[in-house]
């Protein structure tokens, strides 16, 4: 009877020792989760404003006008 009480005893400290190391990895994990939200909502706001900047970019090179290429390409 002794050596099943021992046994049980053995068995809750197991239990104590893993509930605590998972406790500390659930908070390390919530951490590194917080810090990765931050870093993609910083690198989102990143690729947006990278996204104007082409935009604005593309916006001010010069028109082609194809029909006047194909002229001046008949016209040579």
């Amino acid at each position: 009877m002794i050596s099943e009480f021992e046994l049980l005893s053995d068995k809750v400290e197991r239990l104590v020792s893993l509930t605590h190391a998972l406790r500390l990895e659930n908070g390390e994990l919530r951490r590194n989760s917080v810090e990765l939200s931050a870093e993609n909502k910083d690198m989102q706001q990143r690729m947006k404003e990278a996204h104007q900047r082409v935009a604005t970019l593309l916006a001010q090179l010069p028109q082609e006008d194809t029909k006047e290429d194909d002229v001046d390409e008949e016209e040579a």
